[in-house]
């Protein structure tokens, strides 16, 4: 049961990636928006538990990493939006 359930979280992650790279890519959805980043890091958090599980840790670094990024993206997106209101 552990295993399948590994596996699903693992596909989860993987279409969560996809789906938000093509949707920015066909620009149905914003690169800097919150929803893309949330794929973004939701996708790379469920990899990182599928990649560490199967101890495939290039790949579970690379999560981290793209994880990583993704975080403070929306933490700079935040911030520019709260200093443009400011003024």
């Amino acid at each position: 049961m552990t295993k399948f359930l590994i596996d699903a979280l693992g596909w989860i992650g993987a279409l969560s990636l996809i789906v938000a790279y093509a949707s920015v890519s066909f620009r149905k959805m914003a690169a800097d928006g919150a929803l893309y980043q949330l794929m973004n890091a939701l996708g790379s958090f469920l990899l990182i538990v599928n990649t560490v599980y199967y101890r495939a840790y290039p790949s579970a670094f690379v999560n981290v990493v793209w994880i990583t990024i993704a975080v403070a993206a929306r933490l700079r997106v935040k911030r520019y939006q709260y200093a443009k209101n400011e003024n």
